[in-house]
């Protein structure tokens, strides 16, 4: 049981609490955050879903969630480092890098959820550019860390200012490889700059507000929180949300990665490597989301929010990230998607057709011997009244016989 003396004062005294539950995505368990006032979905960019320390402990105790988490926000000094798949929980040992990582930071270390990672908090200000890389993250706004107060033996119990050791991580284990020939470590694939140069500006929370106000606000709502209803897979579902995400963030990778990983979508398979190239299914599908949005929102044009509502259908199915087809909410996605959506839908008819088809030559069969099955029972029965037979005979044979030919034609 977590006690508030076991954390450190800085983070217990905000008010940036939330519980969470593992839940089973599609078979991958998934940490799902929960409002500790009302039990519903939280959301690390909407402060009003948060409580203090107490409140989110209250709730935990309950057993209706299991454990509780901190929200990093623009408003405090603290920047999260998660270390995954770095230690061995039977024996408590790191690996050499993260052990090197965790004394280069020198501030509150916890050992996380599963006994296989760490998590670093300290003091300072993130340097800009990519979040993460392999095993290694790093978040100051917009994202939650567990918390299970397992410190870890060596590490100081408070948080440490350490700008110029996180400055250090993140330039050896997290920013981009300048000598990368441009490939970008996000998708896998060569780098796209010019859709990286489409970056709006727009911090997390504005971008999130803008979209749940507009035309199709109550799709991307959604979507946002989970609902994959109307939808015939999540992998569709994660479609949707990505290429919605592409539209408002101009195209940015790093920004619509961060984004979706706050989502009520957001499961293990997100960091799986699907591809031959080594690109994980989360990049590819983020990578497919840009290829097919033609349309950006520009803020500076005053009448985006109508195109935003005239380009955005409200249309719930989306094409799967595998298919490649458009996503409505482009422009020329639509007809695209449309016509590619018409087609399998005509090949879906085509299939039914010849089923009912097969359907009915067999009705047909089946209806026939059935017929022939009738007419030899009643000859049977017409040839058993016209001889004389004893009453155990009587009983015995005609019935019996009748009994089995009957049964036979109704089986068939």
């Amino acid at each position: 049981m977590i006690e508030q003396t076991m954390l450190p004062t800085e983070m217990c005294v905000r008010e940036q609490w939330i519980c969470w539950r593992e839940e089973n995505r599609n078979g991958d368990p998934t940490k799902i955050p929960v409002d500790p006032e009302t039990g519903d979905f939280a959301s690390s960019t909407d402060d009003r879903t948060w409580s203090d320390l107490e409140t989110a402990l209250e709730y935990a105790s309950t057993g209706r969630a299991d454990g509780i988490g901190f929200v990093f926000t623009r408003t405090d000094p603290l920047v999260g480092i998660d270390l995954d798949k770095c230690r061995d929980p039977e024996t408590g040992r790191p690996d050499p890098e993260a052990k090197r990582i965790v004394q280069q930071l020198e501030s509150y270390t916890e050992v996380s959820p599963s006994g296989t990672g760490y998590h670093v908090i300290i003091h300072g200000d993130f340097p800009g550019g990519r979040n993460r890389r392999g095993g290694v993250e790093m978040y100051d706004q917009s994202r939650f860390f567990t918390v299970t107060a397992d410190h870890v033996d060596g590490t100081p119990m408070s948080i440490n200012e350490r700008q110029d050791a996180l400055k250090a991580v993140h330039e050896e284990f997290v920013a981009e490889d300048d000598t990368d020939d441009g490939i970008d470590a996000t998708t896998g694939g060569r780098r796209d700059d010019s859709g990286q140069n489409q970056t709006l500006g727009l911090e997390d929370e504005e971008l999130l507000e803008k979209a749940r106000s507009a035309g199709n606000g109550e799709k991307f709502d959604r979507l946002w929180r989970g609902n994959t209803s109307g939808y015939d897979s999540q992998s569709e579902a994660d479609m949707a949300l990505c290429c919605l995400l592409a539209f408002w963030t101009g195209g940015n990778r790093l920004q619509m990665d961060r984004l979706f990983r706050q989502s009520g979508l957001i499961r293990g398979k997100w960091d799986d490597v699907h591809h031959a190239d080594g690109s994980t299914y989360g990049e590819k599908t983020l990578e497919r989301a840009i290829a097919t949005t033609d349309d950006f929102y520009e803020p500076t044009t005053s009448t985006v929010e109508t195109s935003v509502d005239a380009a955005v259908t409200d249309s719930d199915t989306a094409s799967t990230p595998e298919g490649g087809t458009a996503e409505p909410g482009s422009v020329g996605g639509d007809q695209v998607y449309l016509e590619e959506k018409n087609g399998l839908l005509e090949a879906r008819i085509d299939e039914l057709e010849q089923i009912v088809a097969d359907q009915r030559d067999q009705i047909e069969q089946l209806t026939a011997e059935r017929q022939q099955l009738r007419s030899i029972v009643e000859q049977q029965e017409s040839d058993l009244e016209g001889t004389t037979e004893s009453p155990s005979e009587k009983d015995e044979g005609p019935s019996s016989l009748r009994t089995r030919m009957q049964r036979l034609w109704r089986r068939s």
